[in-house]
């Protein structure tokens, strides 16, 4: 065990980014199924502003 070096956990933020971007992706086609365009249109503005914020907070 100790001839084994401990190495950098891989980066995996381009896949959780992609996979955030799937997940929207079907969740919005889901509500615009049930509910139509314009609450998907609101909820798509609301987390642009969330994000807006959060980034004004991160100073990034």
């Amino acid at each position: 065990m100790s001839e084994h070096k401990i190495s950098a956990a891989p980066d995996y933020t381009k896949a959780a980014i992609t996979m955030l971007g799937v997940n929207l992706l079907w969740i919005f086609f889901a509500l615009w199924v049930i509910f139509g365009f314009v609450p998907v249109l609101v909820l798509a503005v609301l987390i642009n502003h969330g994000i807006t914020l959060l980034s004004d907070r991160l100073g990034t």
